[in-house]
């Protein structure tokens, strides 16, 4: 045989050889990058699987303090009614929204038919408001006033 051709036989064999072992790490190594995608989405799902656990026991719900019911005033989404609050609260805001304008507790009161006379009376509302605000039910005004959200 040729030593010519036997040389460049042998000097491809070397090159497929080099090749082989450089294809086989590749494939070890998107083999092993593929697994950890794996392991990854596995634990993104169980988290976000907590996470929906959490926030779901975290909503507000009725309960009771010292045996007695506490109203628990939900947090407002944009799908949520008036209706999901206690009426009380319901007429707090048809008050707020029927006023001219913003609305100091007072005047709620007023509206209310609450004795806004004697200075102790409006705290329980101004209170109920507060708790509308902060739950995103109303607005409170820099200067004290409550008004609706826009």
């Amino acid at each position: 045989m040729d030593p010519e051709l036997l040389e460049r036989i042998t000097a491809r064999r070397a090159e497929l050889d080099e090749l082989e072992e450089h294809l086989a790490k590749q494939l070890a190594e998107a083999r092993a990058e593929r697994d950890e995608l794996a392991v990854a989405e596995r634990v993104l799902e169980r988290m976000g699987e907590q996470l929906a656990d959490e926030r779901a026991s975290a909503a507000p719900a009725p309960g009771q303090m010292g045996g007695r019911a506490v109203m628990l005033i939900p947090h407002r989404t944009p799908d949520m009614e008036e209706t999901t609050l206690p009426r009380d609260y319901q007429r707090i805001l048809a008050a707020v929204r029927q006023a001219a304008g913003p609305v100091m507790a007072r005047q709620a009161g007023d509206a209310l038919g609450i004795d806004v006379s004697v200075r102790s009376k409006p705290e329980p509302l101004r209170g109920k408001l507060v708790r509308l605000v902060d739950r995103g039910w109303l607005r409170k005004l820099p200067d004290g006033r409550f008004t609706t959200r826009l």
